[in-house]
């Protein structure tokens, strides 16, 4: 309702009301009349009318608004009179009579007042009794607060005193809200006005769950300080109505170690407190405890995962999974209709053999048991080139992955080989099977720390990356200072100062750590792992890297500005990234520009992957744009689309590292528009783009067994079988989509997808920067970074336990997960889902219920490993 109707003159309006009135039912007549007498009353000059008629006007008001289904009669029948009213508000003298006219007035106001005559009227009234006006009001009245709250800037004394009556209002509306299922509005105005804190006061044991529901599922659309707030505010909520987990799980979120440790000795029951350590098991977090507590063993060894592959084989024999696979199961090359080429037998390739001990290393992965390298495994490794050997005897790692009592074993015989490479891949493969697990008597620095000052570079790289899959994310010191000198070193090569840094950054991911930092500094190697996670916290860094040469620099500060914020669907940096991307360099016409790319790509042909000009800096800024924006649906919905903007008009460096980026949006969750896009890039005339499309295509379906992915690879294979490279790379990919059977996933969300592991993150980085020189790298003599994924294989299960830890075997529902944030009453939170007994897999965006009242589950997540305890009120 516009202001010009307000203050249409008054004939007319009593025309209007003429002609209205010949429509009305008797009720409304009577109605109409009765406020008509009421405001002739407060025309008068007699106050003593005043209050009865002010009284019965907010009586006919108040018996009307409480549904809004439409403009209620009174206030309908009372806009010709808004004017007036104002005219009498102005002439009242008497305090207490004023204040019920404003009461009045800023009701009406709500459909006919311009501005935000409707918060003015209620200052001037009691700042009470809010409530009794109706749902509609008090919410128009909170927008109105927000509003004004917003452009009070000084600090004058009438600005202090507005500001305080605001929050006395708001205080009013806030538990009406809250007694009326509108906790998200409640949430939302003390989040326009800045007072989050006192959310404390009102919130009750029936609303909290939904009240931190909304706030950290906020999290993503607030800026920077803000966004801190709400998780501080509902892990507040949660310890006050002990949910550990739930806390313990915003404390990981926010990374603060201080918190975590806090939340995890508080909490007094033994049964939640393993049910924690489960979960900090999962994010590979450990913490000290005292060792008088109570099952001090059996918390250290879940922290430290050490059951991990014993539960990992139960699931797998649940499942009748144990069986070794061979390559060639996975290839299906039977199914493809090519003739034997001429001479009948197949051609014995070292490239073709490196990816079979890739695929085998993948396909077994954690399950302790393979067909070429636990049998005999020399003859394997012997049919490998000498770096090929290398990366074959690793793989060992990958089959034996978490088995650190049984996996060292059968791999120590090659530590005596005679080959070095050999050797080197055997500390490799020493390093992968302590990945994520940790023993407390340490075998893996026992046994690399003596090789990583080797005299030949090649042992130094095994053992390197091996310690640094082995400790990734454990920020442990003896580690790192075995590592330091390394990067002094005369002898160190290049390469291996780069993986040293790379060690020193997964060991110390998302820690801030300022020695290694200071390490990598002095040497600089673009690895910024060390700030994952960390925001705010690197601006000091980016200021000291400007003082490196200039390819290096730039390619060094967009990395750690994209690691600093993974995750965080942060979109001012995203928009930051795309403006980087934006950059063409010098193509003021088109055949400078071609001179320009053929001499980048000579550029980028002069080994190491230091190209001499940005492009190196626009690639990783494809890489960050994914980094960051994979954290929430929308945000990578729009990155999907940006990316397609990417690989039409940008420069060749670009374009390469697109489908990389398109892979680490959806790790292990095959969407079928991400797929069809790498699969037309899988063809691409540019042989590099070709390679990480089809890599790409592998990261998404990873651990999935998705069969349409696997068809697609198959016809690849077959497209490609005269290109040794790209063939490669399919096979590769074919060796992900069955990564352990189809029981493992890369993905580094877990927790209904709310935490990310800065491990894991770390491990994809690692291998997707190296995929950005592809041709020397992975195809060169590194391949061995693609171990480096060792770091973010998880299995994706659910296994629950009774108390004592003995696997429990219940039914579960599973379906996909529906979000629920803001729906009134106890809506479902699955969908078509169907019934299982544990354990059992979950794909990504699946959620588990409990289908038993007969247990109750320690955690809300059910997810992982969760405890379950008997619930006492079940009565069969």
């Amino acid at each position: 309702m516009s202001a010009a109707d307000a203050t249409k003159p008054a004939p007319k309006a009593e025309q209007k009301t003429e002609d209205e009135k010949t429509d009305l039912s008797e009720e409304d007549k009577q109605l109409q009349e009765e406020l008509n007498l009421c405001v002739e009353r407060l025309m008068e000059s007699d106050p003593n009318l005043y209050t009865p008629a002010l009284r019965t006007l907010g009586n006919q008001i108040r018996a009307s608004t409480t549904s809004m289904t439409s403009v209620p009669k009174p206030l309908k029948f009372m806009k010709p009179h808004y004017g007036t009213m104002k005219q009498v508000y102005e002439k009242i003298v008497d305090e207490d009579i004023k204040k019920e006219c404003a009461d009045v007035l800023s009701v009406l106001a709500m459909t006919m007042g311009e501005g935000r005559e409707c918060l003015q009227y209620r200052l001037q009234s009691d700042l009470t009794k809010i409530g009794e006006w109706g749902h509609e009001y008090v919410r128009h009245l909170a927008g109105e607060i927000s509003a004004e709250w917003t452009e009070i800037t000084g600090d004058g004394e009438n600005e202090v005193q507005l500001k305080d009556k605001l929050i006395q209002l708001s205080r009013q509306i806030i538990p009406y809200n809250m007694a009326h299922n509108a906790e998200a509005e409640a949430c939302d105005l003390l989040m326009e006005i800045e007072r989050l804190d006192l959310l404390e006061q009102y919130v009750d044991e029936d609303v909290y769950q939904r009240v931190c529901l909304y706030l950290t599922s906020c999290v993503p659309y607030v800026p920077d300080p803000e966004n801190t707030t709400l998780l501080q505010t509902a892990l507040l909520l949660f310890r006050r109505y002990g949910q550990y987990p739930q806390a313990l799980k915003l404390a990981m979120q926010l990374n603060d170690h201080q918190l975590i440790e806090e939340i995890f000795t508080s909490c007094p029951d033994t049964a939640m407190q393993k049910q924690l350590a489960f979960m900090l098991g999962r994010q590979q977090i450990y913490i000290e405890i005292n060792e008088s507590t109570a099952e001090y063993e059996d918390l250290v060894e879940i922290m430290a995962n050490c059951h991990l592959n014993n539960h990992f084989l139960n699931l797998a024999r649940e499942l009748d999974i144990l069986e070794p696979k061979i390559p060639e199961d996975v290839y299906k090359s039977h199914l493809e209709n090519t003739r034997p080429q001429f001479g009948g037998s197949q051609v014995d390739s070292a490239r073709q053999n490196l990816a079979a001990s890739f695929v085998n290393g993948f396909v077994n992965a954690a399950f302790g048991q393979d067909k070429l390298l636990m049998e005999d495994g020399n003859k394997w490794l012997f049919k490998n080139k000498e770096h090929g050997m290398l990366s074959a005897t690793a793989s060992l790692g990958l089959i034996l992955l978490w088995d650190v009592d049984g996996g060292l074993t059968p791999i120590d015989k090659y530590l005596y080989s005679s080959e070095d490479h050999i050797k080197s891949g055997a500390l490799l493969a020493c390093g992968i099977v302590n990945c994520g697990v940790r023993n407390e008597c340490d075998p893996a620095l026992a046994l690399l720390s003596d090789y990583v000052l080797h005299n030949t570079s090649t042992m130094r790289l095994g053992a390197i990356v091996g310690l640094g899959l082995a400790y990734v994310g454990s920020n442990r010191d003896a580690v790192l200072t075995l590592l330091t000198p390394v990067f002094s070193d005369s002898k160190s090569t290049m390469e291996v100062i780069g993986m040293a840094g790379l060690a020193c950054g997964m060991i110390a991911v998302g820690s801030g750590n300022a020695d290694v930092t200071d390490t990598i500094m002095q040497t600089l190697m673009e690895k910024s792992l060390c700030h994952l996670g960390r925001q705010e916290a690197v601006e000091a860094i980016i200021v000291a890297l400007e003082v490196i040469p200039e390819p290096f620099r730039s390619m060094a500060v967009t990395m750690v500005e994209i690691c600093a914020y993974a995750g965080t669907g942060n979109v001012l940096k995203v928009q930051h990234l795309l403006h980087i991307c934006s950059e063409h360099y010098d193509s003021s016409d088109r055949d400078e520009s071609k001179s320009d790319k053929s001499s980048k790509d000579k550029s980028s042909k002069e080994k190491e992957d230091k190209e001499k000009d940005l492009s190196g800096r626009q690639a990783i800024a494809v890489l960050g744009i994914a980094l960051i924006a994979m954290g929430e649906d929308i945000g990578s919905e729009m990155a999907f689309r940006t990316f397609g903007h990417l690989l039409r008009y940008c420069e060749p460096s670009i374009r390469r590292a697109v489908p990389l980026a398109l892979g680490l949006i959806s790790v292990s969750n095959p969407k079928l528009g991400i797929l069809d896009t790498l699969s037309k890039f899988s063809h691409d005339s540019d042989s590099e783009v070709a390679h990480n499309a089809i890599f790409a295509m592998g990261l998404v379906g990873a651990g999935t067994n998705n069969a349409r992915l696997a068809a697609m690879l198959r016809q690849l294979a077959q497209f490609h079988a005269k290109d040794p490279n790209n063939l490669f790379m399919v096979r590769i990919a074919q060796g992900l989509t069955h990564l352990g059977k189809g029981t493992l996933t890369l993905s580094p969300y877990h927790s209904d997808r709310q935490l990310l592991s800065p491990v894991a993150v770390a491990g994809l980085l690692a291998t997707l920067i190296g995929f950005l020189d592809v041709k020397n790298i992975i195809l060169g003599r590194s391949h061995y970074l693609l171990y480096t994924l060792a770091a973010a294989m998880q299995p994706r299960m659910l296994v629950t336990f009774d108390e004592d830890l003995n696997p429990l075997s219940v039914p579960v529902r599973v379906g996909l997960a529906v979000d629920v944030v803001g729906q009134a009453g106890k809506p479902k939170t699955i969908t078509g889902f169907q019934t299982h007994t544990t354990p059992v897999l979950l794909a990504h965006g699946e959620r588990a219920e409990l289908a038993t009242e007969e247990y109750n589950s320690l955690t809300p997540i059910m997810e992982g490993f969760v405890i379950l305890k008997k619930n006492p009120d079940f009565n069969p």
